[in-house]
């Protein structure tokens, strides 16, 4: 999916949610349990309940890896069955020396070397740019750069000082010297909105990937109110409080009763950005 499709969705769908595919065989209702593959089956509710309010869908890889090949078809299966009008995310955080980094990017975006042909990949910049590049390398596919992350220990090495930057600040302004905003964009946590408008400084035209929203208490407000651009520049991602919004058999309408719920302030935003 081009820079300017995923704008145009945004538009269509007065929506920049991102449905966080984050899910536990452990957590899904029992009446599912019966099921030949719970795990794409509660998937595919949550996209039946769900496509027309949002315009991502992020698997968490770690997720379906767990449960080895069987895991494995799940994510095949899950990512075949969603519409074609919507981004996929590969959720992996992948990174290492070049050659791996090869095999990563052809894991995620090859259909016929694992059969996964994701729209992108989260990745981290650790290791630099010979880690990255071999993502880049295909045309039409996004890196989704880790910059500032919403977990409790981001600050640990993500806000150090390096020169008269700080270090999450440097990956961005580094990372955008090999690849443009079609192909890059960062997370950025939603917990971290205050440094939002610092960052679209460094980032005026990328995308941003922003987890945190719901259950990790993240404001839908603050980040929109930072982070929106002309042309969107946000894909704010939900999971838990999605997922989860119920146990029973209503998961999927209740999972569309809280995406919903987003997306009608994500369409107020919007108009006011």
């Amino acid at each position: 999916m081009t820079y300017s499709e995923l704008s145009g969705q945004i538009v269509q769908k007065q929506s920049y949610l991102c449905i966080g595919l984050d899910t536990d065989p452990r957590k899904l209702p029992p009446h599912l349990s019966t099921e030949t593959d719970p795990v794409f089956t509660f998937n595919k509710a949550i996209i039946d309940a769900t496509a027309d309010l949002t315009v991502a869908y992020k698997p968490n890889i770690a997720f379906y890896e767990a449960q080895g090949p069987r895991g494995w078809e799940s994510l095949q299966k899950t990512l075949e069955y969603i519409p074609k009008n919507c981004f996929t995310i590969a959720d992996a955080k992948r990174g290492d020396i070049g050659n791996t980094s090869d095999l990563y990017a052809r894991t995620f975006f090859d259909q016929t070397a694992a059969g996964l042909s994701f729209d992108s990949v989260t990745v981290a910049p650790y290791m630099g740019r010979d880690s990255v590049t071999p993502f880049l390398a295909y045309e039409g596919k996004w890196v989704i750069l880790l910059a500032l992350t919403s977990n409790s220990g981001s600050a640990d090495f993500q806000r150090q000082q390096v020169g008269d930057q700080e270090l999450f600040e440097t990956v961005i302004t580094t990372a955008q010297t090999w690849a443009g905003p079609d192909q890059l964009m960062f997370v950025v946590g939603a917990t971290q909105a205050a440094e939002l408008s610092r960052i679209r400084e460094l980032a005026p035209d990328n995308f941003l990937l922003v987890p945190g929203v719901g259950a990790q208490g993240g404001s839908l407000e603050d980040v929109s109110r930072q982070g929106l651009t002309p042309n969107g520049g946000l894909l704010v991602n939900a999971s838990r409080s999605i997922l989860y919004a119920s146990n029973g058999t209503d998961f999927a309408e209740r999972a569309r009763a809280e995406a919903k719920t987003l997306q009608t302030e994500m369409a107020i935003h919007l108009t006011l950005r």
